[in-house]
């Protein structure tokens, strides 16, 4: 019988030390060694999701953009089980939970500390099925494994490391300053059996020269027994988008200025990387005189549609949307972003958010969204019909997108003028063009290169180039031979799961 996977756990003093974007690389670095790669992280909480097809007898479901891109960096089809748990913030005290791909209502408005019971046998079946199946698995831990409060239930770094008997790599981003303090506090609180499988330390985003770290590796290691295994510089334009943060605008973009509106409820920004990488001035912001300033003006995807359409009417952002698309600019509204331009949005069940109710939208489309409980989840390719101004260099056009949305939208009759026209052949509920605006229900079109080419003459740099960048990158970092030694066999006395 083959034996489980070796398993590779990248275990973070915090948030956004860099967990995700070493899991990618690793994820490469251990492919293109020969090696059937997976990557895993128990419970992801992200707005930004992305949409699994239906497989091996289960339904399409969504997990989050990280594991869909490491899959994609190992070479692997994205599967459901690499992130059995999706946490989708709605508000500070509330979010949606996704299990196996899925939502469900009745884990959503249960309490917070009662629901690991429920999640983690879930979590471990969809961690061990992974684990037959391929050479390595490389698991994302989630916030840092010395949140003591959160202890008792913590499976997503303590119970998954032990279940898997995970080699596990700590890292602190340096750029923030009391990075070796954080490595020497998070040893110490951390759960004692994971602490005995760290193999290593790693200093991320690191800027200057390394051997003026000297003594304090030598030194922490003495206070530990971990030595630190990598000092990895700052990567400014590493290729991947950001996890949960607002992207940051691209220093050496030209031509027109794309302007993402950032409503605190904007969910996969992460989709509008592409952009980035192709070198277009693209911005994310809540700046009234920024947004007034936008060549092109993008609506992105929401996980709140009535309470950001009720924030941009509070900001005075309403008006400058429909002044916007008044003018002639291009106007790109996706999803979420399709539903807040129309007139109204109701949701009779309280399906987003918990409080039912109907909202106005901004009323540049003469569009009603009604919310129904079942999520469409869809990824496949899709065309364009044929589109007028400056849309019309899409006219024809096949690309691939995906629907991860509640509800639908439906015309409303308005006297007088043209009414909006269906965007995509065979498809007239998902999208509609009005002068300058383009409506879609679908995600993903810029990151279609074919799409960037039409609109912008340019093209980004492709996922596989980004990725084996990264794993260059872990390599140089990495010390001689560390990589490898991570995949022998436990040097720890495993210890029973406390689940």
């Amino acid at each position: 019988m083959k034996r489980p996977a070796r398993a590779v756990m990248v275990l973070g003093c915090t948030s956004g030390a860099g967990k995700s974007w070493l899991a990618t690389a690793l994820c490469r670095w251990y492919a293109r060694q020969g090696l059937k790669v997976a990557p895993f992280k128990a419970q992801n909480m992200s707005n930004h999701a992305r949409v699994v097809p239906a497989a091996a007898g289960r339904p399409a479901g969504e997990i989050g953009s990280a594991q869909y891109f490491q899959a994609l960096a190992a070479r692997a089809e994205p599967d459901v089980r690499m992130n059995p748990v999706l946490l989708k913030p709605e508000a500070d005290t509330r979010s949606q939970v996704v299990l196996m791909g899925q939502v469900r209502p009745e884990l959503t408005t249960m309490p917070w500390r009662e629901r690991s019971q429920h999640l983690w046998p879930a979590a471990l079946a969809a961690l061990q099925s992974l684990r037959e199946e391929v050479d390595v698995l490389v698991i994302e831990g989630a916030g840092s494994p010395a949140e003591i409060n959160l202890a008792t239930s913590d499976y997503v770094n303590t119970r998954t490391a032990r279940a898997a008997e995970a080699a596990c790599l700590l890292v602190a981003d340096i750029d923030r300053g009391g990075a070796f303090a954080h490595l020497y506090g998070t040893h110490a609180l951390m759960d004692a059996q994971v602490a005995r499988q760290l193999r290593g330390f790693v200093l991320n985003r690191f800027r200057g020269d390394a051997t003026l770290l000297a003594p304090a590796p030598a030194q922490l290691q003495q206070l530990t027994g971990v030595p630190t295994v990598a000092v990895v510089p700052m990567q400014h334009d590493h290729g991947l988008p950001e996890e949960d943060a607002v992207p940051a605008a691209h220093a050496a973009a030209t031509g027109p200025r794309v302007v993402v509106l950032a409503t605190p409820h904007a969910s996969n920004l992460d989709e509008f990387e592409p952009l980035r990488q192709a070198g277009v001035a693209v911005s994310f912001s809540r700046d009234a005189e920024t947004l007034r300033a936008a060549d092109w003006l993008v609506l992105p995807g929401s996980k709140h549609t009535r309470a950001d359409a009720q924030w941009l009417q509070a900001q005075g952002l309403a008006a400058l949307v429909q002044a916007h698309a008044a003018s002639g600019r291009p106007l790109l509204a996706v999803c979420g972003g399709l539903q807040v331009l129309g007139e109204q949005l109701h949701d009779p069940q309280g399906l987003e958010g918990g409080q039912p109710g109907s909202t106005a939208g901004l009323g540049v489309l003469p569009l009603a969204t009604r919310f129904q409980p079942a999520k469409q989840l869809q990824r496949r390719g899709y065309r364009f019909g044929l589109l007028q101004g400056v849309w019309a260099p899409l006219s024809q056009l096949s690309f691939e997108g995906y629907e991860i949305h509640l509800g639908d939208s439906q015309l409303l009759p308005r006297p007088g003028g043209m009414p909006p026209q269906p965007a995509l052949a065979g498809s007239p509920g998902l999208g509609w063009q009005h002068g300058s605006v383009l409506a879609l229900y679908l995600h993903g079109l810029l990151e279609n290169p074919a799409v960037l080419q039409a609109l912008f003459g340019r093209r980004p740099r492709p996922l596989d180039a980004v990725f084996d960048g990264l794993a260059d990158t872990v390599d140089a970092a990495f010390q001689p031979g560390v990589l490898r030694s991570l995949l022998d066999p436990p040097n720890f006395t495993p210890s029973p799961d406390t689940a």
